[in-house]
């Protein structure tokens, strides 16, 4: 299973995001959910660093499929939250779709 956490401040700001595990929907490189929830992540990562310039340290582990992405600057730009809806909202709809066997999206708040 993938678990997602995505940590929230008490105001509501996204702090730091976590993605940890393979997704073992299916067999290794046809995996359609692990696929989806890494194309999902990664875009993420790289458009908050390429796009909005957003001051963030990522740290990932290809092995076990870790990534953890926090983020320097408070507030977190508009665009940087609107990315940021569109990746919770993405794997929320994988959850639905494939359950949380595959896909587990926590919020925490930090």
């Amino acid at each position: 299973m993938t678990e997602i956490t995505i940590y929230k401040n008490k105001a509501g700001e996204y702090r730091k995001f976590t993605c940890d595990g393979h997704a073992a929907y299916a067999d290794y490189g046809q995996d359609i959910v692990c696929a989806a929830i890494s194309v999902l992540v990664i875009n993420t990562v790289n458009a908050l660093d390429e796009i909005t310039g957003e001051p963030i340290r990522v740290e990932a582990d290809e092995k076990t499929g870790r990534i953890n992405c926090s983020f320097s600057g408070q507030p977190l730009r508009e665009t940087s939250v609107a990315l940021m809806d569109s990746l919770v909202l993405g794997l929320s709809r994988i959850e639905a779709q494939y359950g949380k066997k595959h896909c587990k999206l926590t919020f925490k708040e930090v």
